[in-house]
């Protein structure tokens, strides 16, 4: 955000009649508005004390909901109308019923304010009108990346350096360089598939980030295995690679060829759409080769760059 548009935010803020005492120790950024105003919300006994238009702004600033409208009671005060739900339609400043009176004006001139992408500490310089905000930052590339790891409900998030880092750290994912890989899958008990089981490798090549999906799980009441690929990256970056994986034993083969996903693609999203190598058990059994005892797959691949 500009110095010129920092200093407007923190003009209107005053203007609206914010406390000062409440701020004169988070003046440093807007960042600390947003901090303080969130916790004046959590404090309040689950209810905004804050009078006029400074609740709507200070609404804005924390992402309110585009839906929301800003009412106002007999006497002026107005309030934002999730709040007004939570007060039990009594004005919080004078204690009157809040009727269904929408604040118009200041409803369009709290929309007229720029607003900055929530994800501006991580590298977006996008500033929005409100009613473009939500939908940008739905869809902004800098929002964070959810844990890639399919063996866990990981609530982890962060850029693709951090997540690497957790995946090696946490998960004991192995991490190989090279555009070429030679994966080798082994099950004691072929027969017994839980649903679902897996590994996850990472590749580094081509200056980016890959991970190799390898799943056994019941496709209906038939035992599979699938293998997919998948790229840390945007979508739009994952186009400009190809991959194929190539499975085979017995003096037979089977190979797939395709574009991998970004992992903003869930990667059960992937194995449900099939979008991957896929084996039923008993082809797989026959690969493996021996008494059929033991599964025994190994799946040879490379990715390439599309030019």
């Amino acid at each position: 955000m500009s110095k010129c548009q920092t200093a407007l935010n923190w003009m209107i803020v005053f203007w609206l009649g914010v406390g000062t005492q409440r701020l004169r120790h988070r003046l440093a950024s807007l960042q600390g508005l947003v901090a303080l105003a969130s916790r004046l919300l959590d404090v309040q006994e689950s209810h905004c004390w804050l009078d006029g238009l400074s609740l709507y702004i200070l609404g804005f600033l924390i992402l309110i909901p585009s839906s929301v409208t800003l009412m106002q009671c007999p006497s002026g005060h107005t309030l934002c109308s999730d709040c007004k739900s939570k007060v039990n339609n009594k004005c919080p400043a004078c204690r009157k019923e809040i009727g269904n009176i929408r604040c118009l004006v200041l409803e369009k001139f709290a929309l007229s304010l720029p607003l900055t992408c929530r994800y501006q500490c991580l590298g977006c310089d996008k500033v929005l009108p409100y009613y473009g905000k939500v939908k940008h930052e739905a869809q902004c590339i800098f929002r964070p990346y959810s844990c890639p790891h399919p063996g866990s409900e990981c609530s982890i998030m962060g850029d693709v350096p951090n997540l690497l880092a957790h995946l090696r750290e946490s998960h004991k994912v192995d991490l190989q360089t090279g555009s070429t890989f030679n994966h080798r899958y082994v099950k004691q008990d072929p027969c017994s598939v839980d649903n679902v089981c897996w590994t996850l490798t990472l590749f580094n090549c081509f200056d980016q980030y890959f991970c190799l999906h390898f799943e056994a799980f019941c496709l209906g009441t038939e035992p599979v295995y699938m293998a997919f690929l998948r790229f840390m990256g945007e979508e739009s970056e994952a186009r400009n690679f190809v991959y194929c994986l190539e499975i085979g034993g017995n003096g037979r083969k089977l190979t797939w060829q395709g574009v991998p996903r970004s992992i903003r693609t869930n990667h059960r999203s992937i194995r449900d759409s099939h979008d991957g190598l896929i084996i039923q058990r008993s082809l797989a059994l026959y690969f493996s080769g021996g008494d059929r005892r033991e599964l025994k797959l190994r799946v040879t691949g490379r990715i390439w760059k599309e030019l």
